[in-house]
């Protein structure tokens, strides 16, 4: 597989420089906090078009312009809840999800720590999971905590037919119980047979209600079970479906500087972060944007492949 390669785009508004990999873009738009309502319409066509778009050097120290942007893309999720031992949220930003490791008086600001994130969709335990995430770096440490991206188009027209044909028409569950770092919710307790425990499941295929395209939709894989298989045969199949999908060659990786923003499309992206140095500290603010109820469409198959996808094809 080859690198995209598109041109750079460049209009009176906006500049759209797109990354040599299978997904991203840098996007120069000026202050997202003032943007007008035609950048911000080539902004999000730059969005649905490389499916992750960076801007750099934003000021949203103040969390409310964030939610305020988000909002331009629709309305805005509540954050997820409470982690155990993590700190009430703030009543007037409840849209806004702080991820950190920084601890205050002993409780977490935030979620997520210091670990590795593993490969996931955002908030896949919900029945109508988020269409955007957009994440801000307010601190950053000195090495790691950096953030990858997977294409899941290009995992979707890539997959070998015997893979194709053992996923075809199956629905994933996902876990409810655990976060992404494997951290317990406030309200729920470890244990149970994931086959069983809360949570909603969703196509392993999804059709992309704004683009009509087809994409993996995988949610995370620890915690999760293949409706209607035997228990090792739903681990055989995650196993073989997330080794195609996180393959290197569908990805990006970012190395954050303070003040980016990153926007991606969490009805056909994957995205990871690296693990950092626990006495270093990390602060990001992240909103997400209400999406649609994954669903797959019959005649989404008969269409060409994402530009994207045929691009790193």
């Amino acid at each position: 597989m080859q690198p995209a390669r598109f041109q750079p785009c460049q209009t009176a508004a906006l500049e759209v420089r797109p990354f040599h990999a299978a997904l991203g873009a840098e996007v120069a738009c000026g202050d997202l906090r003032t943007i007008s309502a035609e950048t911000f319409r080539q902004l999000h066509g730059a969005w649905l078009d490389h499916l992750v778009v960076l801007i750099r050097g934003q000021d949203f120290s103040n969390p409310q312009d964030l939610l305020a942007f988000g909002r331009r893309f629709g309305g805005l999720e509540r954050a997820p809840g409470l982690v155990k031992g993590q700190k009430p949220k703030d009543p007037n930003l409840l849209e806004l999800a702080i991820v950190s490791n920084i601890k205050e008086d002993g409780a977490a600001i935030g979620v997520l720590g210091d670990g590795e994130a593993v490969w996931h969709t955002d908030s896949s335990f919900y029945e109508t999971p988020p269409g955007a995430s957009i994440l801000y770096s307010v601190e950053i440490p000195p090495i790691g905590g950096n953030t990858g991206f997977a294409n899941m188009y290009v995992a979707h027209d890539t997959m070998p037919d015997a893979l194709r044909e053992r996923a075809r028409g199956r629905t994933i569950k996902n876990d409810l119980v655990h976060n992404t770092g494997g951290q317990i919710r406030d309200g729920y307790e470890e244990g149970g047979d994931i086959r069983t425990t809360p949570g909603p499941s969703h196509p392993i295929v999804r059709t992309h209600p704004e683009t009509g395209y087809n994409a993996l939709y995988l949610g995370r894989r620890p915690y999760a079970y293949v409706n209607g298989l035997p228990l090792e045969d739903s681990e055989r199949l995650l196993d073989d479906l997330w080794s195609h999908a996180t393959q290197a060659a569908f990805t990006w990786h970012h190395e954050w500087r303070v003040g980016d923003v990153i926007i991606w499309d969490n009805r056909c992206v994957l995205h990871r972060r690296d693990a950092f140095d626990p006495a270093a500290r990390r602060l990001m603010y992240r909103t997400y944007v209400k999406g649609a109820r994954p669903f797959q469409a019959p005649d989404a198959a008969l269409r060409p492949a994402h530009p994207r996808a045929r691009a790193a094809a």
